[in-house]
């Protein structure tokens, strides 16, 4: 194994998507609903697709942020972060729905349960996510930050450079 593929197995992965992919279905709410909540409603998901003007899909889920600004928000001390996988867990007792969480996050990731009175966000399914395992168009993934990265660049690249330019 070379480095970098040391590197990039040690590297804390979380669920990513290709826009381009997405349709919208909706399975990957129902699934994580299901899988999580035992039951089959997409208010209940940890991942939410926005659908933005019939044009685009963007299924968006927590990025599982190194130093994720939505622990140290929390003002009841109710999220906390594994330092090996990087899922930041809840602890329903504290939290109390104050939102200090949703507003420090910068994907708009964390999910309120109002009839719960607290949040949840993406725990990879214990490391098997089922949105990725059910996505039918193969939208979702599990990578890690560099792959993201450079998946994004060179579809961002593939756009800007029309085919007849090459």
């Amino acid at each position: 194994m070379v480095l970098s593929e040391q590197t990039e197995a040690t590297e804390r992965k979380f669920v990513a998507a290709d826009f381009d992919k997405c349709t919208g279905c909706g399975v990957c709410e129902l699934v994580c609903a299901l899988e999580r909540e035992k039951v089959f409603d997409p208010q209940l998901s940890r991942i939410k697709v926005l659908r933005l003007y019939q044009l685009i899909n963007m299924p968006v889920v927590c990025r599982l942020c190194e130093d994720a600004p939505c622990v140290p928000a929390c003002p009841r001390d109710a999220l906390k972060q594994s330092e090996e996988t990087g899922v930041i867990v809840v602890d329903d007792e504290k939290c109390d729905c104050c939102g200090w969480c949703i507003e420090a996050c910068p994907y708009g990731a964390i999910i309120v349960l109002p009839e719960k009175k607290t949040v949840i966000l993406c725990d990879l399914c214990d490391g098997e996510p089922q949105c990725v395992e059910w996505c039918p168009e193969g939208a979702l993934d599990l990578l890690t930050r560099k792959t993201f990265d450079e998946k994004v660049r060179k579809a961002t690249v593939k756009k800007l450079i029309p085919e007849t330019w090459r």
